[in-house]
């Protein structure tokens, strides 16, 4: 009996914790499927009584450039949290399970979805027989939106041959198109453009990509020396990213409104309402982020700024999905 007892215990606690990762799994899921609402209904709300026409398949855009943004995220996030575990203090500890493989599938199927969006015109595709995917060697969005599907099929090769580290390139001709798409040529200052939005892509990515990467990271080691110090390492970097975000979202925001056309905008205009929308979900997320940095210098066990991190990591999500919902919006009018 005493052998027996043991081994029901164990298997009970084996089937609770089973139980539990269902839950978590359907809750994330169900999650997913709320949040999807955002950018496939987010459009219809935002342009209500401006007088602005959306183009046609507008939430389906928004939709499948939300998902490129946050599979963009998740291995530059894995990358960049590797990078600052490296010589921390105590045994070395398996990392978590890398997500990229998986962010890079999801990555090539929205980019797929958006190319073939650019074959027809930047129209939806009703039917096959109308996607003209060699017409898209003779456009720049073309040939932009066919970058993007190579450089996720080849991350994904990355990632299947364990040489994560090799993603860096694949994950960068991605931003690079990303920011050359978004400032066409026919756009004053076009490059000024585009490197303002690749700056500010690269460090949202690794903001939003990095405090997931971490939060996983720390279950590993949690109870550590190690845990403590890689949250400490995070949360100096942090807030230069949080910096670099702001300064070229700000830059980018005066460029596209000018600083008198500014407030008229925010609220008359779909793209300017949903910019205010992304700035107050980023101004709450910042609050979350110093409320985890004063627990992380102030309470007596560092590990309690989690739980801020993890209602931050959330907020970051939702910017991440305002974001493509913006891209898919009309530019404000942009007066003398």
């Amino acid at each position: 009996m005493t052998l027996i007892r043991p081994a029901s215990e164990a298997a009970d606690a084996g089937g609770r914790g089973r139980r539990a990762a269902t839950l978590r799994a359907a809750a994330v899921l169900a999650l997913v499927a709320l949040a999807a609402l955002i950018p496939l209904l987010g459009p219809s709300a935002a342009l209500h009584g401006t007088g602005e026409a959306a183009a046609p398949g507008t939430g389906g855009t928004a939709l499948l450039r939300t998902v490129l943004f946050a599979a963009l995220c998740v291995p530059v996030g894995e990358l960049f949290v590797n990078r600052l575990a490296d010589g921390l203090p105590g045994p070395t500890a398996e990392p978590p399970r890398s997500r990229s493989l998986y962010a890079a599938a999801a990555g090539f199927l929205a980019a797929l979805g958006l190319a073939s969006m650019v074959a027809t015109g930047n129209l939806v595709p009703h039917s096959p027989t109308r996607i003209d995917m060699g017409g898209l060697y003779r456009t720049r969005d073309g040939s932009l939106a066919l970058l993007e599907v190579n450089a996720f099929l080849l991350a994904g090769l990355c990632a299947l041959s364990r040489h994560l580290r090799l993603q860096v390139l694949p994950l960068a001709a991605v931003a690079v198109a990303e920011a050359l798409r978004a400032h066409p040529p026919t756009e004053s200052g076009p490059l000024l453009g585009s490197g303002l939005t690749l700056a500010h892509l690269v460090c949202g990515a690794l903001w939003a990509g990095g405090l997931l990467h971490t939060l996983r990271t720390l279950r590993r080691r949690r109870g550590t020396e190690a845990a403590a110090a890689l949250l400490g390492r995070y949360a100096r970097v942090a807030p230069v990213l949080l910096a670099a975000v702001t300064a070229t979202g700000v830059c980018s925001t005066l460029r596209r409104m000018p600083p008198e056309t500014v407030l008229h905008q925010l609220t008359a205009t779909a793209y300017g309402r949903t910019l205010l929308a992304k700035v107050v979900l980023v101004a709450c997320v910042v609050l979350l982020a110093l409320r985890a940095r004063l627990r992380l210098r102030r309470a007596p066990d560092p590990l309690t700024a989690c739980t801020p991190a993890r209602a931050e990591v959330a907020g970051l999500a939702v910017v991440v999905m305002v974001s493509g919902l913006l891209t898919a919006l009309p530019l404000p009018i942009r007066w003398s």
